[in-house]
């Protein structure tokens, strides 16, 4: 049975810099899942030995404790977190 979650739970951005480790996204992208959240748009470039990554997700749970769990990565220098996204409604027009 497949659901689309995407229609009921809230979509955050989140900009990440961290350390270019081996690994190093792998982490980046469990603590995202076990926290209960969906990655549904991912960007990363690699520049000066560090990764730029900026995260779309989606979930109902707390994104500041997902933001403190990244934060605790040990590659992880800097999260920011931007307000919700903002997802127009199906079908609706401006």
């Amino acid at each position: 049975m497949i659901t689309d979650s995407s229609s009921i739970s809230p979509s955050y951005t989140i900009t990440c810099r961290m350390n270019h480790e081996a690994a190093a996204l792998e982490r980046l992208c469990q603590v995202v899942r076990i926290r209960g959240f969906r990655i549904a748009k991912m960007a990363v470039e690699a520049e000066d030995g560090a990764l730029d990554i900026a995260l779309t997700i989606q979930g109902a749970r707390s994104v500041a404790m997902l933001q403190s769990q990244l934060e605790k990565l040990h590659t992880v220098a800097e999260v920011i977190l931007t307000t919700p996204a903002i997802v127009p409604a199906a079908g609706r027009t401006a």
